[in-house]
């Protein structure tokens, strides 16, 4: 009889150990959830501003891929709303002036800076592609250039 009452146990936690490790996936079939991955979360730009949505106009929402060639020239710029960008292939430098230059890969995504002057280099010998979602207005631009003095 004891030997039966270990098995039991043994059984028993095993069962409860299964239901575990299951338990998660059931709740969120159960509750029509489809499987979520976090790329980013947050509240501030790469250079450490708060994210501000524009005040004005009527929500736009723009969604656009951005091929960068290699050696493509680039013009310091900046953006009146956030830019959510997700690197789909190869390596952008960005280059954010006194704040520095931050190299981002794929699989890597980001909040760009908004009121630093930024601009974003290929100095490799693939093609850079990211996915980028402005969260703007109506009469809004995504981006504007620097003026030069």
């Amino acid at each position: 009889m004891l030997l039966n009452s270990n098995k039991s146990y043994v059984f028993q936690g095993l069962l409860t150990g299964l239901l575990l490790l299951l338990a998660p996936g059931l709740q969120a079939r159960d509750q029509g959830y489809y499987p979520v991955e976090e790329l980013l979360v947050t509240g501030k730009t790469v250079v450490g501003e708060e994210i501000l949505y524009p005040s004005t106009g009527a929500a736009k929402i723009t969604v656009a891929l951005v091929t960068v060639k290699p050696g493509a020239p680039a013009a310091f710029h900046r953006h009146p709303v956030p830019l959510v960008a997700y690197i789909l292939e190869g390596e952008l430098s960005v280059d954010y002036g006194p704040k520095g230059v931050r190299t981002y890969r794929q699989g890597d995504a980001l909040v760009e800076a908004m009121d630093v002057p930024h601009r974003g280099m290929n100095r490799g010998t693939e093609t850079v592609r990211l996915l980028a979602v402005y969260v703007g207005a109506e009469g809004l631009a995504n981006v504007e250039l620097e003026k030069t003095p």
